[in-house]
């Protein structure tokens, strides 16, 4: 089958998972073509099953926003013709399901007919696109789609509540490649003297440093834990919630015990040595960077919205407390920290939980969406 993905190519959860999905479909024999406005960050090799067709929106004086979705759905058109493409596979509702329709209908003019599926991932349902400007263009465009998925039971029911869906829509979990992280045993890149002492425990954040990630509790989360115990702080990722975060460090007087270590494609390497995870968030969709931790076995203490209890398993992988309680959070941290034998318990059990969204469970349902959204052409 010869697919289409469009996806934003950035560090966040969905371009990730576009990419990765891309990649497994490929190894499975599939021919994949990513149509984004840059390769995607994680996609470090084409090869003759993965293709990269850049979007690319001329400047006009005449407009002061440039139309990148008439440029996608133009490319998506001539993409489709040249290489005889089977089917579209959008993730994210803005702006990619509505230039996928608008490419199906200019398509169909030319009597061609091609399905496409809609995957949601989380703001774009949550956030931008209930807000009354999108929200009509949503919705059409989600009901237009041959197929809708979602990447948690939560976010399905919140499309449901916000937006007047006619169809059905399946949830599809976001996955792990567990052969990618299974950890070789003469693998020596996990230093983790380099970044703290024999006594000190490591905490780990990645993310892009919105404010729903409520940046400012996982440095309160961690000053808290530090006066009990030796500890690091790594902060993974860049937005612009850097910054406050930062002063924060120098306001508590820690910031000689945080790391702020920018965007990287090696997360792996930077959970190999951390013994807890903070994900904080205000809401989470999913929560794909709790799962990489996991799988990584490093227990995870999480607020328990949106579709993070999906993932993380309170009293199991970690904790779940409620958003912005930074006590109950910091207590659930040290019980796991402080407890040698506790913390190796939660971190093979996170490990074997992670397991059950392996890529390669996964992918199968994704192919048996496709063949479903053929039968509804």
């Amino acid at each position: 089958m010869k697919i289409a993905i469009v996806c934003y190519p950035t560090f966040g959860g969905s371009g990730v998972v576009a990419t990765e999905l891309g990649i497994a479909l490929a190894n499975r024999g599939h021919e994949i073509h990513f149509i984004t406005y840059k390769q995607p960050v994680r996609l470090a090799l084409l090869s003759e099953n993965i293709h990269f067709h850049e979007v690319n929106v001329p400047e006009y004086p005449l407009f002061h926003y440039q139309p990148y979705e008439l440029a996608l759905s133009s490319k998506l058109v001539d993409m489709v013709k040249l290489h005889h493409i089977d089917l579209l596979h959008v993730h994210y509702a803005i702006p990619h399901a509505y230039a996928g329709y608008m490419a199906k209908k200019m398509l169909a003019e030319e009597g061609i007919t091609i399905p496409m599926v809609t995957t949601l991932h989380g703001t774009d349902i949550t956030l931008v696109g209930s807000h009354p400007f999108y929200k009509p263009a949503v919705t059409f465009s989600i009901n237009k789609s041959n197929v809708v998925t979602s990447v948690s039971e939560s976010l399905k029911q919140d499309t449901l509540r916000l937006f007047d869906i006619k169809g059905e829509i399946d949830v599809i979990p976001n996955f792990i490649d567990a052969a990618k992280h299974a950890q070789d045993p003469n693998f020596s890149d996990c230093q983790r003297s380099v970044m703290a002492t024999e006594e000190e425990r490591i905490i780990t954040h990645v993310s892009n440093f919105r404010k729903v990630k409520r940046i400012d509790d996982v440095v309160k989360i961690f000053y808290e834990v530090q006066k009990e115990i030796p500890a690091k702080l790594m902060m993974v990722g860049e937005g612009p919630e850097r910054e406050p975060a930062e002063q924060l460090c120098e306001e508590l007087g820690i910031s000689n015990k945080v790391i702020f270590l920018g965007n990287s494609n090696e997360i792996d390497k930077i959970l190999c040595f951390s013994d807890l995870f903070l994900l904080p968030s205000e809401t989470e969709s999913f929560g794909l960077a709790a799962l990489e931790a996991m799988i990584s076995g490093v227990p995870v203490i999480s607020s328990n919205t949106g579709g993070i209890p999906e993932v993380n398993k309170h009293g199991v992988s970690g904790y779940l407390s409620n958003v912005g309680d930074i006590h109950d959070m910091s207590r659930n941290a040290l019980k796991i920290l402080k407890d040698e034998n506790e913390l190796e318990k939660f971190k093979a059990a996170a490990k074997e939980l992670a397991l059950q969204f392996d890529i390669n469970k996964i992918v199968p349902v994704y192919e048996f969406i496709y063949q479903k959204a053929f039968e509804m052409t």
